[in-house]
């Protein structure tokens, strides 16, 4: 793979839109750059480093992990109503997005203490579920759903929508994920594709149809994320995520292939996937964190 050299006008304007995607408007940015020379909590020549520098892959990945967290009833009140994804989903997203950034590519010690901050947050989250099941945000088991469905999300949607992953780079996936996994409290979550279906199957009764999650995916499919005249792309993108979402899974939460992709979509999402994924973006804070690191920009593309 080797990176895309694109028109400048052309490279500064998908900078800026790969920028508005991170942030909310007159929102501070996070310095990737600095402080000069100190590790990520992942290392930069990672398959994560590789997985999370692709935009597309990512809110694929990221719509998928949502569905079957909210799939999981205590996962599914707590979010649902503690947080802002109905009534300002963009922001939310993008909270989210900056979120695994850090933890991806962020100088350790930034990372360690966003993740400090998020679970201080998540301590005050609690209640009881309509079923009235009582939850707690920082419950191990609810964690370590939310970490595996996320590695799962963003490992799964790179290897179907980007480029293969072999056996081995999958498990590297999920075992590089574990140090931060445990700061954010998951000490439970999978280090290899073998413990992630292990916890499939145990929480498979567990999982159940909502509303709710047909509220999600069309928030996901009309909220302006992507530019005006990336809408279209969009909308396949999240019928992208159902698709991905495991065949037991989608029968469980009432997901038919509706909802999903069409032979044609699926083949346009891949040429998408592949093309972010040979553009250098330069602002991004996988390329910043390279540079940090004294790396050259186009250390992911040059493999």
């Amino acid at each position: 793979m080797s990176a895309l050299t694109l028109p400048p006008l052309l490279q500064r304007r998908l900078d800026a839109a790969a920028l508005a995607l991170l942030y909310p408007p007159n929102a501070p940015e996070v310095d990737f750059t600095q402080p000069r020379g100190e590790p990520a909590l992942i290392p930069p020549d990672s398959v994560s480093w590789r997985i999370f520098k692709n935009p597309v892959s990512l809110f694929v990945g990221g719509v998928a992990a949502v569905i079957l967290e909210l799939a999981e009833p205590r996962v599914r009140t707590g979010v649902w109503e503690h947080s802002s994804f109905r009534t300002d989903p963009v922001k939310r997203l993008q909270r989210t997005g900056m979120a695994a950034m850090i933890t991806v590519y962020g100088a350790r010690s930034v990372a360690e203490k966003m993740i400090a901050g998020v679970v201080r947050l998540h301590d005050k989250v609690r209640g009881k579920t309509p079923a009235g099941e009582s939850y707690r945000a920082n419950d191990v088991e609810l964690l370590t759903w939310v970490q595996a469905t996320a590695s799962f999300g963003f490992a799964e949607a790179y290897n179907r929508y980007v480029r293969p992953l072999g056996d081995d780079e999958r498990n590297r996936a999920y075992a590089e994920a574990l140090l931060a996994t445990r700061l954010y409290g998951a000490a439970q979550a999978p280090a290899s594709e073998a413990e992630l279906l292990v916890l499939f199957d145990a929480m498979r009764e567990r999982l159940e149809p909502s509303p709710i999650i047909f509220e999600f995916l069309k928030i996901m499919r009309t909220a302006r994320v992507f530019p005006a005249p990336l809408q279209p792309l969009q909308r396949l993108l999240v019928g992208a995520a159902v698709e991905m979402t495991p065949d037991w899974a989608r029968r469980r939460l009432s997901l038919t292939p509706n909802c999903g992709l069409r032979s044609w979509e699926k083949a346009a999402v891949c040429v998408a996937g592949r093309l972010a994924d040979n553009i250098v973006l330069r602002t991004s804070p996988a390329v910043q964190s390279c540079l940090r690191l004294g790396l050259p920009e186009n250390h992911l593309y040059s493999f």
